[in-house]
């Protein structure tokens, strides 16, 4: 990842997504003074690209992570919050705000939320099957009652 990309794409995405343009009540310069964070969807560089190009078709405007990867070193994701997508190769491709924040037992994820992430056929069954290998695979394993955290976002420019 180059980061001279990324605060060239940034420069590019705040402008055209008229980020500067903010209330009165802040000053002009804060959005251009803070850089957000910068990652991708997936745990491949192949998916990667699979869930960027889901998010850019507008299929995918919602993800889940795991409630124990927040543990205290990174905070839990808040509305309004912004973030750089990265493809598999590292380059910026767009810019997302998050719009919703939920946590919530895996097992009792609705079905609006499995639709929202735009994988697979859609159905909760489907996306509760390649969550539950996504989790497993991870450190600290699956299990159906585990706290999961929801979000749901907006793209705010592509590349």
């Amino acid at each position: 990842m180059d980061d001279s990309e990324i605060e060239n794409y940034w420069i590019r995405a705040r402008s055209q997504s008229r980020l500067t343009q903010l209330p009165g009540y802040l000053p002009q310069n804060m959005v251009e003074m803070v850089l957000p964070p910068a990652w991708s969807f997936g745990g491949t560089p192949e998916q990667a690209d699979e869930l960027l190009a889901l998010v850019l078709d507008g299929r995918k405007t919602a993800t889940v992570s795991a409630l124990r990867d927040y543990d205290g070193a990174e905070a839990l994701p808040q509305v309004g919050a912004l973030g750089i997508v990265l493809d598999g190769a590292g380059h910026p491709r767009a810019l997302l705000e998050t719009t919703e924040v939920s946590v919530v037992p895996f097992d009792q994820v609705p079905a609006e939320h499995a639709l929202a992430e735009g994988e697979g056929d859609g159905s909760l069954a489907s996306w509760r099957e390649t969550q539950e290998r996504f989790f497993a695979a991870c450190e600290g394993g699956f299990a159906p009652d585990m706290p999961v955290v929801l979000e749901r976002f907006r793209v705010l420019h592509r590349a």
